[in-house]
């Protein structure tokens, strides 16, 4: 995360920080300043050292004209938590909203289980819970960046070239493991009512419902990215370009398109009967754990046919479902349906 960071640092906090906390003027006998001509000039005992060595940004004048430099840590916080919450916000927002008009069937907003209101309540919730996980996920990204984890730049610096192809499906098997664990966790009685059922509460989810969980439920289950690095080594890039794939793939098991009913990958299809059918599908990548866990529950062939998916019979079938787990999970169903007669399932 040192690279975006380095970025943000580069184009925006660096003129930020020099703005809302001045460096004081740099002593007599600095360089340049026995000059009668010399500007004033500010005094940082800091020195640029690029985060990666595939890109080089030279810094500015504003790099050195803070109080706070760079490598200081109470900036270096306030800094994370903004980057993991806006940049965040931002890749919700733009993947979403591009999902929904792109790739979301609107037709599923007539469905007799889509809430009122319901694409205002998943942004809202999504918004509200974005900044207690950036505040409760800077500390681990924190530790990263001080050296703690085994993040590396360039094949020289990691265990080899074999490990630079290893370290994705590596990733993808280890967080997949522990989202899974965690994720039934959720769905314990004593933890679901408190933590897991606002995200439940989109029976049918737009791409919207992605990031619309309780802050501890989304920190749970993004806990096991950040804690990859710390066990196993992984290149600095890849590490940023897997969290922006996580987002993307976070939105796309919610976007109601089911393009393939393929055994292995748990996609919207295997992701859309866990928030109808409850207590199935945990898994975030593959069904492999799911499988061995006994919780595996394969989409219907009629789900992959759009003129079958989107009719009243079929949807009828996902109410009768619906409701039959409700009462062992939740009891009593508090959700506020729209009560228009085109969401009636004849």
């Amino acid at each position: 995360m040192d690279i975006a960071l380095e970025i943000a640092d580069q184009f925006l906090f660096d003129y930020i920080y020099a703005w809302a906390l001045p460096a004081r003027a740099a002593p007599y006998d600095y360089p340049d300043q026995l000059s009668a001509n010399a500007t004033a000039q500010t005094f940082s005992s800091w020195q640029y050292k690029p985060a990666t060595a595939f890109i080089t940004l030279e810094p500015s004048q504003a790099a050195y004209s803070s109080a706070l430099p760079r490598d200081n840590i109470l900036r270096q916080s306030l800094s994370l938590f903004l980057i993991v919450w806006l940049f965040g916000f931002l890749m919700y927002f733009v993947f979403a909203t591009l999902s929904y008009i792109f790739i979301f069937d609107k037709k599923t907003m007539e469905h007799p289980k889509f809430l009122k209101n319901q694409i205002w309540m998943e942004i809202k919730q999504a918004m509200s819970a974005m900044p207690p996980m950036s505040a409760m996920t800077f500390p681990v990204i924190l530790l990263e960046l001080r050296g703690y984890s085994q993040l590396y730049d360039t094949t020289a610096d990691g265990p080899g070239r074999w490990y630079d192809y290893l370290q994705i499906p590596l990733f993808i098997a280890f967080t997949d493991f522990c989202i899974y664990w965690i994720h039934r966790g959720l769905h314990n009685p004593k933890v679901y009512k408190r933590l897991h059922k606002p995200h439940h509460k989109w029976i049918m989810p737009t791409p919207y419902a992605s990031h619309a969980f309780h802050p501890l439920d989304g920190y749970a289950q993004g806990f096991p990215y950040h804690l990859f690095p710390f066990i196993f080594p992984l290149q600095k890039v890849v590490y940023v370009g897997l969290f922006v794939f996580i987002n993307f793939w976070t939105i796309m098991i919610h976007d109601g398109e089911y393009v393939a009913n393929n055994p292995i990958i748990n996609g919207a299809a295997c992701h859309s009967i866990h928030h109808i059918a409850f207590n199935y599908n945990y898994g975030q990548f593959t069904t492999l754990w799911d499988r061995i866990g006994g919780s595996y529950r394969a989409p219907e062939e009629d789900m992959f046919k759009k003129e079958v998916k989107m009719t009243k019979k079929h949807w009828q079938k996902q109410v009768n479902v619906m409701e039959e787990i409700l009462k062992e999970v939740e009891g009593e169903d508090d959700r506020e349906y729209d009560a228009a007669e085109t969401k009636k399932v004849q």
